[in-house]
């Protein structure tokens, strides 16, 4: 029997409404988006920084910027 805990109560899961296991599904699938979701946000941010690195490698030093204007 598998059961699932909400708001630190244990429920049988066979026991459920379906309403309630479809709404405990769709809650699943959600989490499931958001954790993806938070992944690839992280991936995106370690890209930011690599291309603020490299752009930041690409430019005049600041005494070379200053010597120019």
């Amino acid at each position: 029997m598998t059961t699932i805990t909400i708001d630190d109560v244990e429920y049988a899961l066979d026991s459920l409404s379906e309403d309630a296991k479809n709404q405990f599904a769709s809650l699943q699938f959600v989490d499931q988006k958001l954790a993806q979701l938070n992944a690839e946000a992280a991936v995106y941010q370690t890209a930011r920084i690599g291309y603020a690195n490299a752009l930041n490698a690409a430019l005049p030093k600041k005494s070379e910027a200053k010597s120019k204007h």
